[in-house]
């Protein structure tokens, strides 16, 4: 299976970010196929203690992120740190295991990877996936928010190394354009459908991006709530800009793990975020499933 030629593509009108993949990101895809894997229209990347969910795919195969030779091995725990290529209901799948993030020493550039990699093996629907710490009262552990839109406390520039060869770049989700050019409406209802149809909870909901690597205080789960926030992760919006950028159709899912309480000490462990993720695993599953069905032109059924 050839790789996915961006060239090609635009003149075509199927991309419409502007941006693409740095050379490197083409190399890795070419090592991927090298290697025994394939190219594949919709992609996921499995955020903290999701990635088991790879191993359902039909005839995956997976190698070590760092066996592309682009992809840098992640730190932090609950991420395998490996792509996966499969399939689901017929649809050629991407995965990625986990991601590397800012606070284990990764300069921006480096956070967008995974996504050029994604890109330049032919995604054009990508799922990303994380936990979270829920922000509202009323919200459960294991629930599913479906991000709506983002607030980037990190603030840098995610998609310079995309327009690196641009005349005049146009770069959505960043500079004066809105951000909700980045999360695709339609997926985000089919989602929500696909979650709620095994009677798991979930919302719409705004993802608060914060560099970590610690947790948040009481002081700041209250200013989170002001500024409009309804989880808070250290991850996401990085992918979420790059893949945009990249003319992608992006939809978020985001695990609550444990849910805030400003008015009372607490203490949130790595391992119990893993486990609490895993646990919501169906639901994010079935969001897969029915964006693999709806790639190959079969009705939707949420859990089937």
């Amino acid at each position: 299976m050839r790789l996915y030629d961006f060239r090609e593509q635009a003149a075509k009108g199927a991309r419409h970010g502007g941006g693409r993949p740095r050379d490197g990101a083409r190399a890795a895809a070419a090592a991927v196929l090298a290697a025994g894997g394939h190219a594949g229209a919709l992609g996921v990347i499995l955020g903290t203690g999701l990635g088991g969910l790879a191993g359902r795919l039909t005839t995956a195969r997976a190698l070590p992120a760092a066996a592309t030779g682009w992809l840098a091995a992640s730190t932090a725990t609950g991420h395998a740190g490996r792509i996966a290529c499969g399939s689901l209901y017929g649809a050629d799948v991407v995965a990625l295991e986990g991601r590397v993030h800012g606070y284990e020493g990764r300069p921006p550039e480096m956070l967008i990877r995974g996504v050029e990699l994604l890109a330049a093996l032919g995604v054009e629907t990508l799922l990303i996936t994380n936990a979270s710490g829920g922000l509202r009262p009323d919200m459960r552990v294991g629930e599913i928010v479906v991000i709506a839109d983002h607030v980037d406390l990190v603030r840098e520039q995610w998609t310079g190394p995309l327009f690196a060869d641009a005349v005049a770049p146009v770069r959505p989700c960043g500079g004066h354009v809105s951000s909700h050019r980045c999360y695709d409406q339609t997926a985000a209802e089919m989602a929500l459908a696909a979650i709620r149809s095994l009677d798991m909870p979930a919302r719409r909901g705004v993802y608060a991006f914060l560099r970590g690597p610690s947790y948040e205080t009481r002081a700041e789960y209250r200013m989170l709530r002001r500024f409009g926030a309804d989880v808070v992760g250290m991850s996401t919006v990085p992918e979420v800009v790059a893949a945009a950028a990249l003319g992608m159709r992006v939809v978020v899912c985001s695990v609550v793990t444990n849910v805030a309480n400003a008015d009372a000490a607490g203490t949130t462990d790595a391992a119990d975020v893993c486990r609490m993720a895993a646990a919501a695993g169906d639901g994010v599953w079935a969001v897969l499933g029915a964006l693999a069905r709806e790639a190959k032109g079969v009705a939707t059924c949420g859990s089937c």
